[in-house]
C-alpha cells in the first residue's frame, strides 16, 4: 500500500499566525456542512491565556535564525506545556501539536495519540473537526491501522454529510487490505458514482478484489471497462486477454491479445508466451512458431532445449518439416537427449533429406534413442537414399523389435529387389 507521505508537508506548512488574526483565519476557513438543516454556529475562539502561550509558540516557529527541525521541536515543547483549561483550547492546541509533530522522526505515534485525543474532544471549530476526521483517517491508513481508517472516514462522512471519490476509494482500499472484499468493492463503487472524472484506481481495486475472491468473470467485466475509459494503456489489454484465458474463452484472448499486440502494447516475456500459446491452441502453428522464432532471436523468450523443442512441435504443427528439423537440432546440441535427434531424423525424411536424416537418427541412436524405432527410421533413411546394404542392416535389427518385427521383415524382400537391380550384393 503506498504511503500517505504528503501528510508530514501538508500539515507543517503553517503559515504566520498572530493572536489579533486568530478570530479571522478561523472564519475564513470555515465550509458549510452538507447536512440538512444544517446552520454554521458561531466560531469559536481561543482563550486569552492559551492563545497568548500559542501565539508564543507560533514566533518560535516562525524564527529564520533557528534551524527548522530545531524550531518545530522546540515549537512542540512550548505547547506541551501550556496547560488549556477550556475543550476548545486543548483540542486546538494538541491539533496544532500533533500536526508538528508528523514532521519529527520517531515521533509519529506520538502525533497520532495527540491528534486522536484532539479529535475526540470534539470540541473544534466545524471545518477544523472536518479536517481532523479526514486527517486521522489518512494517518490510520498511513499507519497500516486500516480497521480504524473505516472507522474515521465514516465518522468524516456522517459529520458532514459529503461524499467524495478520494475518501471512498481509501476507505476501499483499507477494507481491501483486511480482506473485507465486499465492502472494498462498494467503496469503490461509490467513488466511481460520485466522481465525475475518469479515474482508474477504484477499477483496479475492483479487479484486484474480484481476483482474490476468484470472481473472474465479474474481473473480466471491470477489465473491460479499463480498456473502453484507457485503451491507450496498453497493460489493460494484456490483464484482460489473461483474464479471458483464465475463464476459457479462447476466441475473445486471442482477439484481444492479438490486437494489443499490433498496438505495440504486448513487450513482456509472459505476454509473448501467451500470445503464442492462443495461436497454436486456436490452430495458428504457423503464426505461434513465427511470434517465438522472433522473441528468440531478440532474447526475449529463453532458447533453451527444452524451448527450442517446443518451438519445433509447433513448426511440425504448421507442417513445415524443415523448420522442425532445424530446431529440433538446435535443440539436441544444447541437450543430447536422443529424442531430439530422432525427431529431427524423422523430419528430415519427411523432407527427403535422407543423408541428413541418417546423420540425426545415427546421433539418436548413439545416444540411447529407442532401438527398434530408430533401427527402422535408419532403415527406411537408408533405402531411400540408395543405401541398401545399411538399409538390410538395420531391418534385421529392426525385426528384434517384437511390435515392428512384421513390417521390418516386410522391407527385407523389397529390399533385396532393389539392390538386386543395381547389382549390389547385400
Amino acid at each position: 500500500m503506498k504511503k500517505f507521505n504528503a501528510i508530514k508537508n501538508t500539515f507543517v506548512s503553517i503559515g504566520m499566525v498572530t493572536l489579533a488574526t486568530l478570530t479571522t483565519t478561523v472564519n475564513a476557513q470555515q465550509i458549510p456542512i452538507d447536512c440538512p438543516g444544517y446552520e454554521l454556529p458561531k466560531t469559536k475562539l481561543l482563550g486569552e491565556r492559551a492563545g497568548k502561550k500559542l501565539n508564543s509558540a507560533y514566533e518560535v516557529y516562525q524564527d529564520p535564525e533557528i534551524e527548522e527541525q530545531a524550531r518545530i521541536a522546540q515549537t512542540v515543547e512550548m505547547l506541551g506545556e501550556i496547560e488549556a483549561k477550556e475543550p476548545y483550547d486543548q483540542a486546538y492546541v494538541e491539533q496544532f501539536m500533533g500536526k508538528l509533530m508528523i514532521s519529527i522522526d520517531g515521533k509519529m505515534n506520538d502525533a497520532y495519540v495527540v491528534l486522536k485525543r484532539a479529535t475526540e474532544r470534539n470540541a473544534l471549530n466545524d471545518k477544523d473537526q472536518a479536517d481532523m476526521l479526514k486527517l486521522m483517517g489518512d494517518l490510520s491508513l498511513q499507519e497500516e491501522k486500516f480497521s480504524e481508517a473505516i472507522s474515521w472516514y465514516d465518522k468524516w462522512m456522517e459529520f458532514t454529510c459529503k461524499e467524495t471519490p478520494e475518501v471512498y476509494l481509501r476507505s476501499a482500499q483499507a477494507n481491501f487490505n483486511i480482506k473485507k472484499y465486499d465492502e472494498a468493492i462498494a467503496q469503490a463503487d461509490n467513488s466511481i458514482r460520485v466522481n465525475e472524472e475518469i479515474d482508474k484506481r477504484p477499477y483496479v481495486l475492483k479487479l484486484g478484489a474480484y481476483h482474490e475472491t476468484k470472481r473472474y468473470n465479474d474481473a473480466v467485466k471491470v477489465a473491460e471497462i479499463l480498456v473502453e475509459l484507457l485503451p491507450e494503456e496498453g497493460e489493460w489489454w494484456a490483464r484482460l486477454g489473461f483474464l479471458y484465458m483464465l475463464v476459457e474463452d479462447f476466441d475473445s484472448a486471442l482477439a484481444t491479445m492479438s490486437v494489443a499486440y499490433d498496438q505495440g502494447f504486448l513487450s513482456k516475456k509472459n505476454e509473448i508466451r501467451a500470445l503464442a500459446q492462443l495461436y497454436a491452441q486456436k490452430e495458428i502453428p504457423i503464426k505461434s512458431a513465427e511470434l517465438q522464432k522472433k522473441y528468440m532471436d531478440t532474447g526475449l523468450l529463453d532458447n533453451g532445449a527444452k524451448d527450442l523443442a517446443t518451438l519445433a512441435n509447433v513448426y511440425l504443427a504448421a507442417r513445415e518439416t524443415k523448420e522442425a528439423a532445424k530446431y529440433y537440432g538446435q535443440a539436441g546440441a544444447k541437450d543430447p537427449d536422443p529424442e531430439y535427434f530422432r525427431k529431427q531424423g524423422v523430419m528430415l525424411m519427411q523432407s527427403e533429406d535422407y543423408v541428413s536424416a541418417i546423420g540425426a537418427l545415427t546421433k539418436a541412436l548413439d545416444n540411447g534413442a529407442e532401438e527398434g524405432k530408430t533401427h527402422y527410421s535408419l532403415m527406411e533413411a537408408n533405402f531411400y537414399a540408395g543405401r541398401f546394404r545399411a538399409a538390410n542392416v538395420h531391418a534385421k535389427e529392426a525385426i528384434k523389435d517384437p511390435q515392428l518385427r512384421r513390417s521390418a521383415r516386410a522391407w527385407l524382400p523389397y529390399i533385396k529387389q532393389k539392390a538386386d537391380a543395381r547389382g549390389i550384393k547385400l
